[in-house]
């Protein structure tokens, strides 16, 4: 697997982890891979306590950070004012989603800390990003700063490589790569539809080539579908120099899901996995649940756009976190999600991927 990335980096193996959980990062770090965390949403205080604690636990080795620069962000309001911004409709479609699954309110020291939590929507605008990244600069180990909602201000990424950091951008078709390469990113992340999270709607197999020969001779991720070596041997022989997974480390049980619903994920097919505008106002795949059909339900109100939609809901899904309300639960999904089938470690599944891309490539040899 050794290439120009693992050569950029000083890795192993090109295989890159986005995650929500500090502990995935540095276990696939330590695996000789490359965690990539996602930091958009973290208080300046608390991303500095969790990237000193990363440096300290990867042991030199480098790690990535994942920012959302969206090209769209509509006004963002502070939780405070949910009530006065917001239409009367949504909020009583909600609520009455909840009380129908009964579903308990908010304890008060939730609620206030919601209240003190960065207004929904900060993460994608350039100041939030910012004041993340201020953080980020100054820990030597975080090497490599990815966009995944939009190309990265030409200004950020001059300010980035002047300290010694490498940029890439994540694209959902040929046309968004280009725009990366113009803002002067070092690699392009090629995500099809199949990804979890938010997504284009061009499949893996079709945008993967197309990107390499648009953005060529710039290394290419492959990301959508991703969790096994033979994912990682068919990027390869589409012209890709890495992977870019999620969904697959959610089985694993250094993961942030519950046990409860990692043993949701273990059940689920890949047809579980959604596209739907409900938690943010754009395309998301996730897992399906009682949630996503109250909102296919007729009679539904149309989601609100980003970042309306997330003011809207996040309460409510702090709720249905606390009750355990896993029927009611999803959590961002790819469609790989068919293929967790038991529960593992972070370590195992990796070594898994490097052991499945040698077979690969051995029978492909011959």
């Amino acid at each position: 697997m050794r290439n120009r990335l693992t050569e950029m980096f000083g890795i192993d193996v090109p295989i890159f982890a986005f995650t929500h959980k500090p502990e995935v990062a540095i276990e696939v770090t330590n695996a000789g891979g490359m965690g990539a965390l996602a930091a958009s949403y973290y208080q300046p205080d608390e991303l500095e306590r969790i990237l000193t604690d990363m440096d300290e636990k990867t042991r030199g080795r480098p790690y990535c950070i994942d920012v959302l620069f969206a090209n769209k962000v509509g006004d963002v309001v502070p939780m405070s004012e949910r009530l006065k911004a917001l239409p009367k409709g949504h909020l009583d479609f909600v609520e009455k989603i909840l009380d129908d699954a009964g579903i308990p309110p908010l304890p008060p020291e939730v609620e206030a800390e919601l209240l003190r939590d960065k207004p929904p929507g900060r993460g994608h605008t350039e100041e939030g990003i910012l004041e993340v990244l201020e953080v980020v600069v100054k820990h030597k180990q975080a090497r490599f700063v990815l966009s995944a909602m939009g190309a990265p201000p030409a200004h950020v990424v001059e300010t980035l490589h002047s300290r010694g950091i490498k940029v890439g951008a994540m694209a959902g078709s040929a046309e968004h790569a280009l725009k990366h390469v113009q803002a002067g990113v070092d690699l392009v992340v090629a995500q099809g539809s199949e990804a979890g999270g938010h997504t284009g709607t061009i499949s893996s197999m079709v945008l993967w080539p197309e990107v390499v020969d648009a953005v060529a001779p710039i290394p290419v991720l492959a990301a959508g579908g991703v969790g096994s070596g033979r994912h990682i041997a068919a990027a390869f022989a589409l012209g890709a120099e890495g992977v870019w997974c999620g969904t697959i480390w959610l089985g694993a049980v250094e993961s942030e899901l519950s046990p409860d619903m990692r043993k949701k994920f273990i059940a689920a097919r890949s047809q579980d996995a959604i596209q739907r505008k409900y938690d943010t106002g754009k395309p998301l795949r996730v897992l399906r649940s009682k949630w996503t059909d109250a909102w296919d339900a007729p009679g539904a109100p149309e989601p609100l756009p980003l970042p309306a939609q997330k003011l809207l809901v996040i309460p409510a899904l702090k709720r249905l976190e606390l009750a355990n309300a896993v029927d009611y639960m999803g959590y961002m999904s790819g469609q790989i999600v068919g293929r967790i089938k038991k529960e593992q470690t972070i370590r195992e599944i990796v070594e898994d991927m490097k052991a499945e891309f040698q077979q690969a490539m051995d029978r492909l040899g011959r």
